[in-house]
């Protein structure tokens, strides 16, 4: 068995359930991204834009949302993809954090 780790998500890789998995692998996990003192809103969506290959537009309403409401869910999906994403984003320097979906307020 090989392990690999990356900080960068492959292009058309989907998230898929099967039968047998544990419920850490059913529940949707989000990836929530906090506003911060130090990172400038265009940086920040810049981050959107190269990680995540988000539109510019839609990189934009995300980075709106962390900078005037504190936070925003960026991404979703089994929890070990989210915490990898959360990994990268603290090597972008930005603030992120792992919850189950449906748990955010």
């Amino acid at each position: 068995m090989s392990l690999s780790v990356a900080t960068e998500p492959s292009p058309g890789l989907r998230e898929e359930t099967t039968a047998g998995t544990d419920t850490a692998h059913i529940v949707p996990w989000n990836l929530v991204v906090w506003n911060d003192p130090v990172n400038l809103m265009s940086y920040v969506s810049y981050v959107f834009q190269t990680y995540f290959g988000y539109t510019e537009a839609k990189a934009e309403a995300l980075m709106m949302q962390v900078h005037t409401e504190g936070r925003s869910i960026v991404s979703h999906g089994s929890k070990e993809t989210v915490e990898r994403q959360a990994v990268a984003m603290h090597n972008y320097g930005l603030w992120a954090t792992v919850e189950r979906a449906g748990e955010d307020g």
